[in-house]
């Protein structure tokens, strides 16, 4: 590929990276240390709330916050079906069942009017993904889980410093779960996650539970796991966690290019609701989309589908929605993500762009 998807080995930040890791080497010590201290300090801090937890990755951030809100066996989350399976198989782990709501047609996220539809006596919590960058409709999902005592759970996994009316997202629920997969806005070098919350009963909980359930060493008065951010990729994210700004207002200005671009052209670019979306992925639809794709590939441009599959029809979920969300399924055959990511330089933006205007949808005969 000539415009590959995206890169992963470290640009700009290389060198930073590098005296990082021989920081944490020299020290000697590798898990629960001052590195995780310290960035949970200033991850907190970025994301608006009082506390952040490192945690093994963002799956587990979920089911930790389910489980602390002693959601479990016997209880449903409502979720979205369009997202990877991991939110939903985290409600799974924490022995909750996740319930699945279709999506908006317009923002790709959780329709609240799907979700105030699905509530049963045994609903505990909704749990919105702030989908692509996307925020999730907040204000009206934070009404409805008032209205019906819920607790509001953000998985922003794919949302780091994203907002939702000004507010940064994971503040808004009573927890948000973020992951760090190498992947993600802030990526480490491995996985890794976090959860924010400005609960502090709740906060001094989930870091007993990421611990073994340990209330002081080899003390465990609850049945935790062992899901913690270790000191090496803690000190990798200090790093990127000070370029993320830059590097969000970078994604922010492709996408207003791809936006400007594409207008009027052949695929069709889901809206921008809220300024505070941060392009984790730019997706576009088509219900041609396997022609689209090759014709992309045949001029050395990668793309990927995000996501294929709705997590209702996935096998190994446990869930009532077998006959499907029929917004989402319809997604799921038509989304493709165009390459997105801050090191894309503004002529290989223009040169997919040119390539995507230049498909003939009319022309093929298949999606």
């Amino acid at each position: 590929m000539t415009i590959p998807f995206m890169t992963l080995e470290p640009r700009d930040d290389a060198s930073a990276l590098r005296a990082a890791i021989d920081r944490v080497i020299s020290r000697g010590w590798f898990v629960l240390g001052p590195e995780l201290e310290a960035f949970e300090e200033e991850f907190a801090r970025a994301s608006g709330a009082a506390h952040a937890i490192g945690v093994g990755n963002g799956t587990d951030a979920i089911a930790l916050i389910l489980r602390a809100l002693d959601i479990g066996p016997g209880d449903e989350v409502i979720t979205t079906p369009l997202s990877a399976a991991f939110s939903a198989l985290a409600i799974m782990m924490a022995g909750a069942t996740p319930i699945f709501a279709d999506v908006d047609p317009d923002r790709l996220t959780i329709d609240p009017s799907a979700v105030e539809a699905a509530i049963t006596p045994r609903t505990r919590a909704i749990l919105p993904v702030h989908l692509y960058g996307q925020p999730a409709d907040l204000a009206q999902l934070g009404a409805i889980a008032r209205r019906h005592s819920l607790a509001l759970v953000e998985d922003a996994c794919q949302a780091h410093l994203a907002t939702s009316d000004g507010r940064p997202v994971g503040s808004v629920g009573v927890a948000g779960a973020f992951s760090f997969y190498p992947t993600k806005n802030l990526g480490a070098l491995g996985d890794g996650g976090a959860i924010v919350t400005s609960d502090d009963g709740l906060a001094t909980r989930l870091r007993s539970l990421r611990n073994g359930g340990q209330s002081d060493r080899y003390h465990h008065p609850e049945f935790g796991v062992n899901s913690r951010l270790d000191e090496l990729q803690a000190a990798v994210l200090r790093v990127r966690l000070a370029r993320l700004p830059a590097w969000t207002a970078r994604r922010r200005a492709l996408a207003a290019r791809y936006r400007a671009g594409l207008a009027g052209g052949p695929v069709t670019v889901p809206a921008e609701f809220d300024a505070g979306h941060v392009y984790h992925l730019f997706p576009i639809l088509t219900p041609h989309r396997q022609s689209f794709m090759a014709h992309l590939k045949e001029r050395g441009i990668g793309a990927l589908i995000h996501y294929p599959i709705p997590i209702c029809r996935q096998p190994g979920i446990a869930t009532n929605r077998r006959d499907g969300c029929p917004v989402a399924d319809r997604v799921c055959d038509e989304v493709c993500s165009l390459p997105l990511h801050p090191h894309l330089s503004d002529d290989d933006a223009d040169r997919v762009v040119a390539a995507v205007r230049q498909w003939q949808p009319s022309s093929t005969l298949s999606a």
